[in-house]
């Protein structure tokens, strides 16, 4: 078999110990809405609602059947492209997700995009600059990187740039393709300075590591330039551990979306789960989880796709 071949079949096994992973993780969710004490009919009707109304209005949704009956429809359902109806927003689920998809994903690539932009070449100035004044400089800018929640660094980007300065917008996202990119700017800046911090460790770690290998002594002996040898042979190698983490972090920047897109007003995937809970709309919030959960799995497998780009080594 060709070495696409086998990298396709690794690619393909990957993804199948990766599914019952979301399919735990969706029934755990389901689960666990289910019962939290409360009733999301009565609280969507309000207290004054009579018993014939609630009846009718959670027979109408599936809610007075038993548990395995409505856990059997909803992945039914999942097969069948339906994810249900939203109790509070009288839409459906699917729509509801795919309307506010692409913002959540776009502020997830825009942090990870700046991380990424930031990390790598600060990284590599502090390994080839180890214990002087950028390596020291750095490593407190990470250190502070890594300190700062993001509920806190947003509100205090606000304040600088938004309203002291009015370099960029508010809350919202605007309206076009240029005001959606300033209006991205801050949250992407919020999300993205964290992941930054734990990958400029990371890749001053693995360049150290690599910096050392007898390749590296051999390349420089041949007379090679001290950039050609950083670049070219350290970096990629040392990439190898910085995808990990890249694909890891990737799951955590969806989450952390929640608290960066309340702070910003950002119509994105957050909000919508958070104010699901908050109104336990249960099919919404399962339908949230399971785009969320998608995602992930989808970054892991490109992740490891992403491996043998970085090391040939690994298509064999």
């Amino acid at each position: 078999m060709s070495p696409a071949g086998q990298t396709a079949v690794k690619i393909a096994k990957r993804a199948a110990t990766t599914l019952p992973v979301l399919w735990v993780v969706v029934t755990v969710v389901f689960l666990l809405i289910h019962l939290v004490p409360g009733d999301p009919i009565v609280q969507m009707l309000g207290e004054g609602a009579t018993g014939a109304d609630v009846s009718a209005l959670r027979h109408a949704y599936g809610l007075d059947q038993p548990l395995g009956t409505q856990y059997w429809h909803y992945w039914r359902g999942i097969f069948h492209a339906d994810l249900g109806q939203s109790l509070r927003l009288h839409d459906s689920v699917l729509n509801l997700v795919l309307q506010r998809y692409p913002y959540t994903l776009a502020l997830t690539l825009g942090a990870l995009l700046i991380g990424v932009g930031l990390a790598i070449p600060a990284g590599v100035v502090s390994a080839t600059h180890r214990n002087g004044w950028a390596d020291r400089a750095i490593g407190v800018g990470s250190l502070v990187g890594l300190s700062f929640p993001n509920f806190a660094l947003g509100p205090l980007l606000i304040l600088v740039f938004a309203i002291g300065l009015g370099w960029a917008p508010v809350s919202g996202a605007g309206n076009g393709v240029g005001d959606f990119l300033r209006h991205l700017i801050l949250p992407s800046v919020t999300l993205g300075l964290g992941l930054a911090a734990i990958l400029t460790r990371m890749v001053r770690t693995s360049m150290l590591e690599e910096m050392g290998q007898d390749y590296i002594r051999t390349a420089r002996a041949k007379g090679l330039a001290e950039r050609t040898v950083v670049y070219k042979h350290a970096l990629r190698n040392a990439l190898n551990p910085v995808l990990t983490v890249v694909g890891l972090q990737f799951g955590s920047l969806l989450a952390g979306a929640i608290v960066t897109e309340t702070i910003f007003g950002w119509p994105g995937l957050g909000r919508l789960t958070l104010s699901a809970i908050s109104n336990r709309d249960y099919a919404l919030v399962q339908g949230c989880i399971l785009a969320v959960g998608l995602t992930y799995v989808v970054v892991n497998l490109l992740t490891d796709a992403a491996y043998a780009v970085a090391d040939p080594r690994l298509r064999r």
